[in-house]
């Protein structure tokens, strides 16, 4: 948002240029993000948090003004002519008091609508307003100056001649004002007539009921709106407003009566006519701020400087703070009385009444303010941030390293290592993503930002392929990636289970074209060596792989080490690419974490190499097509034969001879002791047990 030094100096008196007042509001924690000039006037572009609309405009930040520098703040105090007496005062009708605690109103007569005067036009171009008329222009003015949304309607359009503020009827429409038909729900908080609905809540007038050149009459509306309904609607149609905008985060409730007068003054003054009546304020319910107990010696112990008591209450004053001193008796009895505070607000009152302490009312637009926490972090951001000493929290214990944390690093170590970059993709997927993904139960989030991210993640595929695919959409055509953390299920009613899992993604090139070779696209091999390194950081006495579901027939495996899966990877399914709009292969991995952290880090140990020969043999089998690998490999093991060194595919052939459903595999065993050299008898029994275990897979020997 946009504020101008100028309009702030019409509030407080300030000595200090632009530059400065822009660094003093910034250390305060309202902070201007650049300092402009626009049309000849300094304007600052202010970056305020949502947890502040009462600073969201002049007054706002004049206070904060004010308090910095210890000046005074000019009240607001409309000048309002003498009211033509009405027969009854406006009918004002609040069906819902949940939605609208607060309703204020007030007829203006015979005003003439015209261009706004001069001034008031160079007010809106602060905020690119352009200008509408005098009498919409005094609301979007007062929105700037006080920064709580009013609304004026055409009087003689609104039928029945009364206001009521009820949930839309089911079938009910409003055109608003941008000239849109809206279809309303039965939820939404809307402005009627006796009729037909004249505007949406908090968040846009009706066109119906509009302010137009031929208007004569107005009402001016000042309200309060609960900020949960009006960010549910606005949500809902898609809409952001100035006005949506405030009361979404919390307006000030008790700024309705001074914004409807300020409206009614600048109409006056800038359209003519009178007022008829005195100012309608219809209250459906108060909200409640309690005081707050803020202990002279908590000052001390969290802020770690003393703060004279002077400062203290000149800052809560100068906020809008009323604070009072109370002794232990008057604390015990506002105890006593305070019957509706929560039952903590009690006990901690109670223990604390016999130390020197203050009782601070809060005022109606902070409503960020809950806990005393909050009292000292206005006193430290106001005191100076930059006044504190720089001191080192006492510390009497020691670093403890997580238990898996040389293990996890190791990890990534390894995976930069493979030109792999670290990547963090958000906690929450969509529905239909966790069912694509994974079996697993989802959990719900209470209150999702949207339905792309309304349950915690059950994979870390979904984040990954949507980060492989911006990358992609940003020109990043060879991309690898990995993330590690946690995914989500609930396996149980009110239970949730969390597991740590590494996720790979790799796609483009593994080669790229060069004078010494062409260009070699990123393939499942590629993929399952990058496995293989990451798991030989571990001790795993058997690694083994089988075919794995989810991914491309032929072009996935399970990792199998001591009997227990620890990953899963292949070539993500065309349809899973697809829909994530990718138009290049992709390769996945999925790494078991939780169970690779059970292992120990594999620790360098010699072995002297044997001074013996090896005895290499070779076996020609052929199998049926469903016997694996990792099956053949596991019978050989289960022979125990301590000289056999290693056991490996020599080559593999399909076709020709060979028929159909079946494959030729040659087949190399390496023998060798490190105390003998060993003779043709022993190889000669070892390789028979082989045949036999290998026939009795159904294999057939086809050459020795």
């Amino acid at each position: 948002m946009r504020i101008s030094p100028t309009w702030l100096r019409e509030f407080v008196d300030l000595k200090v240029d632009g530059r400065q007042l822009a660094d003093d509001l910034t250390l305060a924690g309202v902070a201007v993000e650049s300092v402009r000039q626009i049309e000849g006037q300094t304007l600052f572009e202010m970056e305020i948090g949502t947890n502040r609309p009462d600073a969201m405009c002049h007054y706002g930040v004049a206070r904060e003004c004010s308090a910095i520098y210890d000046l005074s703040l000019k009240p607001i105090t409309p000048r309002l002519p003498q009211v033509r007496p009405a027969a009854k005062p406006f009918p004002i009708e609040i069906q819902d008091p949940a939605g609208c605690g607060r309703y204020t109103g007030r007829v203006v007569r015979h005003v003439k609508i015209a261009s706004s005067p001069a001034k008031i036009l160079d007010r809106l171009q602060i905020d690119e307003h352009g200008g509408v008329s005098n009498a919409v222009d005094a609301s979007n003015y007062t929105l700037m100056e006080l920064g709580h949304p009013t609304h004026a309607f055409d009087l003689d359009k609104l039928e029945g001649g009364k206001i009521i503020i009820r949930r839309a009827h089911q079938g009910e429409t409003l055109k608003t004002l941008d000239g849109v038909e809206r279809k309303l729900d039965p939820e939404d908080l809307i402005i009627a007539d006796a009729v037909r609905p004249v505007g949406l809540a908090g968040i846009m007038g009706g066109l119906d009921s509009a302010i137009s050149d031929s208007t004569k009459n107005i009402l001016i509306e000042s309200a309060w709106f609960d900020p949960a309904t009006v960010r549910k609607t606005a949500r809902r149609l898609g809409m952001h407003t100035n006005a949506s905008h405030i009361f979404e985060r919390g307006a000030d409730w008790g700024a309705t009566p001074l914004a409807c007068n300020r409206v009614a003054e600048l109409a006056l003054e800038n359209a003519g006519g009178e007022l008829e009546g005195e100012l309608v304020d219809v209250v459906a319910r108060r909200i409640p701020r309690h005081a707050l107990l803020l202990r002279r010696d908590e000052i001390l112990r969290l802020l770690g400087q003393e703060i004279p008591d002077r400062e203290v209450l000149r800052i809560l004053a100068r906020l809008g703070f009323s604070v009072t001193a109370r002794s232990s008796d008057e604390l015990k009895a506002l105890v006593a009385k305070a019957t509706d505070a929560p039952p903590k607000f009690r006990e901690m009152m109670l223990a604390n009444a016999e130390k020197p302490a203050w009782m601070v009312d809060l005022p109606s637009w902070r409503l960020d303010i809950e806990r005393e926490i909050d009292l000292l972090e206005e006193i430290a951001r106001i005191y100076g941030y930059n006044k504190f000493s720089n001191t080192l929290p006492a510390f009497s214990g020691s670093v403890v390293e997580r238990p898996d944390a040389a293990k996890e690093t190791k990890l990534r170590s390894i995976l930069l290592a493979l030109g792999y970059n670290e990547a963090i993709s958000p906690s929450f997927i969509s529905s239909a993503d966790a069912r694509t993904f994974s079996a697993s139960v989802p959990v719900p989030l209470a209150n999702p930002l949207s339905e792309e991210q309304s349950v915690m993640r059950t994979s870390l595929v979904p984040g990954m392929l949507r980060m492989l695919a911006w990358n992609l959409n940003h020109g990043t055509s060879n991309a690898r990636l990995f993330e590690m953390g946690n995914i989500f299920s609930a396996p149980a009613e009110e239970q949730t289970a969390e597991q740590k899992m590494i996720c790979l993604g790799a796609t483009g090139n593994a080669i790229d074209a060069g004078m010494h070779g062409l260009t070699r696209t990123y393939g499942f091999f590629d993929l399952k060596g990058d496995i293989e390194t990451v798991l030989s950081a571990f001790e795993i006495r058997n690694l083994r792989f089988e075919p794995a579901d989810n991914y491309h027939p032929g072009r996935s495996a399970t990792a199998i080490a001591d009997g227990k899966p620890v990953a899963r990877f292949g070539q993500a399914l065309a349809a899973v690419t697809d829909a994530f709009k990718i138009k290049q292969d992709v390769y996945l991995a999925e790494i078991y974490l939780d169970r690779l952290l059970q292992l120990d880090l594999r620790v360098p140990r010699y072995r002297p190499l044997s001074r013996f020969p090896a005895v290499d043999r070779d076996f020609s089998f052929s199998f049926d097509d469903a016997v694996t690998f990792a099956q053949i490999s596991a019978s050989v093991d289960a022979l125990n034969i301590a000289e056999l060194q290693s056991f490996q595919p020599a080559e593999i052939f399909r076709g020709g001879a060979v028929p159909p459903g079946k494959y030729s595999i040659l087949l190399r065993a390496r023998f060798q002791s490190a105390e003998r050299t060993l003779r043709d008898d022993e190889v000669a029994q070892w390789s028979s047990q082989i045949i036999q275990a290998l026939e009795a897979l159904g294999g057939n020997l086809r050459a020795q």
